[in-house]
């Protein structure tokens, strides 16, 4: 017979293993490699089936979708379509990259709630923002605007159970004066319980800046990030993640620390290598020496 103070033991004793064992998380469900399609982007219009096939024979369990064409859908697939080719390979999407332009611009929301319907039809959570006109952030005060519109969108995306996210690259960080940057505005004047953000690490590294201060600084404010690793050399190119000069070993459990739950392999350029192996190598570090 069990009573409370065997069970408090055992519920320690089992606590203890997770933390000795970071591995068993994923045993019980808790993290998965994810893989940004955009990686892919070469080879998926070529054959969409056989390369989803060949990024779940890598490892991934999650793919982040983007590209989706209003007219084409995902590379020749209706959205349902698609849906059902991710579902056949053992593969769910968290989220997806849609660039809403429009929105920013000219207040029109009738492509944002295609996007949604989409989304929604994946079964995903967070619709992102991939990145945005640089005409539209050059003042301090732009960037505010940017910011309240954001909550606008997050708003619509709330009221059909999504939410809103944004990626980040490197031009976040540039000056706007008086200290300003748009990264820092956005962060300010969102609303954190309807804007997620979504780091992108390599970009954050890049831009000069230290992902596990952000990560601590505005913790609760990331759901997401893309482990995206630095050519040692040839700085502006990625790598396979734990070849590059990015200390991930330090960064991702900070990253969990400060709230992500979903962790994403991008790789935007191949050097000398074949991508599936690429992405193979990637996938098998993330699981075994960072434990995603």
């Amino acid at each position: 017979m069990t009573n409370r103070r065997t069970f408090l033991a055992q519920a320690g004793l089992a606590s203890a293993a997770i933390m000795l064992a970071p591995g068993l998380l994923r045993a019980a469900g808790k993290h998965y490699p994810g893989l940004q399609l955009y990686t892919l982007r070469d080879q998926l219009p070529k054959d969409v089936k056989g390369v989803i096939a060949k990024v779940a024979k890598a490892g991934y369990k999650e793919v982040e979708t983007f590209g989706y064409d209003m007219k084409t859908g995902y590379w020749g697939l209706h959205t349902a379509d698609f849906g059902k080719l991710l579902k056949d390979n053992g593969l769910t999407t968290p989220s997806g990259h849609y660039g809403i332009d429009s929105f920013f611009g000219k207040g029109d929301t009738d492509e944002l709630k295609r996007y949604i319907e989409v989304a929604k039809t994946l079964g995903q959570t967070y619709v992102v923002i991939p990145s945005l006109n640089g005409e539209f952030i050059k003042t301090v005060d732009e960037c505010k605007a940017v910011a309240e519109k954001m909550n606008k969108a997050a708003d619509i995306c709330k009221a059909s159970g999504l939410k809103l996210g944004y990626h980040n690259h490197n031009f976040e960080w540039k000056p706007l004066g008086g200290g300003a940057t748009f990264y820092d505005t956005i962060l300010a004047e969102t609303d954190p319980k309807l804007v997620h953000m979504e780091m992108d690490i390599f970009w954050v590294v890049r831009a000069g800046q230290d992902p596990i201060k952000i990560l601590k600084k505005h913790s609760g404010r990331y759901a997401l990030v893309h482990v995206k690793d630095r050519d040692k050399t040839k700085t502006d190119l990625n790598t396979e993640i734990g070849k590059g000069s990015i200390d991930f070993k330090a960064i991702i459990p900070a990253a969990r620390a400060a709230g992500v739950t979903h962790f994403i392999m991008e790789q935007e350029n191949f050097t000398n290598i074949d991508p599936y192996v690429s992405i193979t190598e990637s996938c098998n570090y993330m699981k075994n020496t960072l434990h995603v």
